[in-house]
């Protein structure tokens, strides 16, 4: 796709493109594994494993595995211990990345809808966009429960494009992993990847039409189509 892409929104991934959560999703994850009696993981495992939403993390740190799969019961009882630790710990160290707060306002500024299409659950990703400052800027939030499917399955972008009344090639999505980039493609929608955040893939090896540094940068790489 050439650029700047004609956009009417934009929807953004939560973890790993607008907020930092590895601090605090590592912390919770220790406390999991402490009482489970298993070995401590360190922020780049946690880190590489970040991305399907939490059932899917839980599994990984159960497994080792990207596509392990535990015992039901086992992993019930860790997805229990993680989440009530990780309400303890949700806003101890996240904060948004650098230049997400600037780019937010002027794609808002620019005129588009702006969507937040995460994984993670409404009762973690909600608290976490109002601690942070950030659930002012959008007008759609698609967490991983809002419907029967999250990404890489591309009805959450479905869902947003409907619902801005703008056809998916109008709605670009940003985020840093290859579940935002199969979602946009299976969409139908452009989609940039930031540089800096948790893909366990090198972002060059992903199917976007670019890939930014800052969301400012990503401002500039747009044209908005004006209704």
């Amino acid at each position: 796709m050439r650029l700047p892409v004609p956009v009417k929104a934009v929807a953004f991934d939560l973890d790993g493109t607008l907020l930092d959560t590895l601090p605090d999703i590592t912390e919770a994850a220790q406390r999991m594994l402490a009482d489970l009696d298993r070995p401590a993981q360190g922020a780049h495992s946690v880190r590489l494993y970040i991305g399907g939403g939490i059932p899917r993390l839980i599994k990984r740190l159960l497994t080792g595995e990207m596509d392990g799969e535990p015992p039901a019961a086992e992993l019930q009882h860790a997805l229990e211990l993680f989440e009530r630790h990780y309400r303890d710990t949700l806003t101890r160290l996240t904060q948004p990345f650098p230049g997400v707060e600037e780019g937010l306002r002027r794609f808002a500024g620019a005129g588009v809808k702006l969507a937040c299409v995460t994984n993670k659950g409404q009762s973690f990703a909600l608290p976490l966009l109002q601690a942070t400052g950030l659930r002012e800027f959008f007008d759609l939030v698609v967490a991983g429960d809002s419907l029967p499917v999250h990404k890489p399955d591309p009805r959450p972008l479905l869902y947003c494009a409907q619902q801005f009344g703008t056809r998916p090639g109008e709605l670009l999505m940003i985020g840093d992993s290859v579940n935002d980039t199969l979602a946009a493609r299976a969409a139908g929608c452009p989609a940039f990847c930031v540089a800096y955040g948790y893909s366990a893939r090198d972002v060059r090896e992903l199917d976007c039409d670019a890939i930014v540094q800052t969301l400012v940068e990503a401002v500039r790489l747009i044209t908005p189509i004006r209704s």
